[in-house]
């Protein structure tokens, strides 16, 4: 059994203590395994017709598109397949939202968070557009999988004010995106590989906004009864004043099989090895994971070339396990092994490889594209700042090596010559001694 036909959930919300009606709105459909929250926000019950209208819509969108999303779940590079069946869905459903309002004034300026979350063969794939949340517990550890798009966040990122005063803003809990605002929304999307024993949460903001620190949220993923967990969830939030709707979606995947068990120590190797990458080695889990998104694994066997001398590539390697060698010609310059990394200049421009690189022996890489990795600039912007920040340290430690090695040439072709005052010469008489007498 694979670990989404394994799947155990429980769903729960509330009107919470303070509202007379709830605008939540959640979806569970177990046989696709798609888990969605909505938010919904605008007056005259107007939130409860916006979420309403986003889990309904983007559920009938997936649902026709099923067929697809088994094959792309089946196939190794599907997930872009799936991300962009995923924000479709959610376009459409801001298109019609937007609509609705358009058409009715008293729904003018309706919207909706929408947290969203579809498993398919090994991976999970995630839309988020707003200030609900998707958790992920693995190994223990709670993470935080979705950006909240808040003016609170925005600040805190742009790091212009302290935590203090922004506390003190108005309107610091107002959100940036929601569907249905407008004709079109920027949607987060993310695909994570998932294992065995994984935890998901998701909640609306009248839950997370009691939850000062993640791991808050341990006794609950550790309750295994998957209804008292979200009971559980609902109850804490109402005890500490309920000032809004609450809602839970607690996903619990299966314990897998041997390969999965494989694969879970393959991914902790990969994601140990791109963290150890003077490139990445700032990144918060969110964006390591971004990152994993568009990192290949590819194997090698002994022999086979991994780039080419001369040959114009797109991509950096960092060798997972194995050994290759580095060649230049017929000259063997050096072998790189687990850990290392070649090729992070074809990241930013278009050049011919400078060597050739081929597998010693049965070897893994982790191959990132220039193209994935302009998306992930394009998109996240804060992480690209770090990424372009590390790329310069990069690039200044290989000038300060290549200066260096510059200047240590330069010192030994201008060092004083010592030869004579090691080797004297030996002065030999070239002089004819005089020829003896017969006596």
């Amino acid at each position: 059994m694979g670990l989404a036909e394994s799947i155990r959930f429980s769903a729960a919300t509330d009107i919470g203590r303070l509202r007379d009606h709830n605008e939540d709105n959640y979806l569970v459909d177990r046989k696709m395994s798609l888990f969605v929250v909505a938010d919904g926000m605008g007056g005259h019950a107007a939130g409860e017709v916006a979420s309403a209208l986003a889990v309904r819509i983007i559920h009938e969108e997936l649902r026709r598109d099923r067929d697809m999303i088994e094959v792309a779940g089946a196939q190794s590079r599907g997930a872009r397949t799936i991300l962009g069946l995923l924000e479709q869905a959610v376009q459409k459903a801001c298109g019609r939202i937007h609509e609705e309002a358009r058409v009715d004034p008293q729904k003018r300026g309706m919207g909706t968070t929408l947290s969203c979350v579809l498993f398919s063969g090994s991976h999970g794939f995630i839309a988020h557009v707003g200030d609900s949340r998707i958790y992920l517990l693995r190994e223990g550890r709670i993470q935080q999988l979705t950006e909240d798009h808040t003016v609170y966040n925005e600040l805190v990122k742009r790091g212009k004010l302290s935590k203090e005063q922004i506390e003190r803003v108005a309107q610091k809990n107002a959100i940036t995106r929601a569907v249905g605002v407008y004709e079109r929304v920027e949607v987060d999307t993310l695909t994570i590989e998932v294992l065995p024993g994984d935890q998901f949460l998701l909640a609306s903001d009248g839950l997370h906004g009691y939850i000062a620190h993640p791991a808050e949220l341990e006794p609950y993923f550790d309750e295994e009864d998957e209804k008292e967990a979200t009971a559980g969830l609902i109850e804490l939030a109402n005890k500490k004043g309920g000032k809004d709707n609450i809602t839970a979606v607690l996903v619990r995947l299966g314990e897998g099989d041997a390969r999965d068990n494989v694969r879970a120590r393959r991914l902790a190797l990969k994601r140990e090895t791109l963290m150890k990458m003077p490139l990445f080695q700032r990144l918060s889990e969110r964006e390591i994971l971004r990152v994993m998104q568009v990192a290949e694994v590819i194997a090698y066997q002994p022999g086979q070339v991994v780039v080419r001398e001369g040959d114009r590539g797109d991509e950096l390697f960092i060798v997972l396990s194995g050994m290759t060698q580095i060649a230049r010609g017929d000259t063997v310059l050096n072998e790189a092994g687990a850990g290392e990394h070649f090729g992070e200049m074809a990241l930013i421009r278009a050049m011919p490889r400078s060597a050739t690189v081929s597998a010693v022996e049965p070897t893994e890489i982790i191959a990132i594209r220039r193209a994935d990795f302009f998306e992930i600039l394009r998109k996240e912007h804060e992480l690209a700042v770090k990424l372009l920040w590390q790329f310069l340290g990069v690039l200044a430690d290989r000038l300060d090596k290549t200066s260096s090695e510059l200047h240590s040439a330069k010192r030994e072709l201008t060092a004083e010559d010592v030869t004579a005052e090691i080797f004297p010469e030996i002065e030999v008489d070239t002089t004819v001694p005089p020829q003896g007498t017969a006596g």
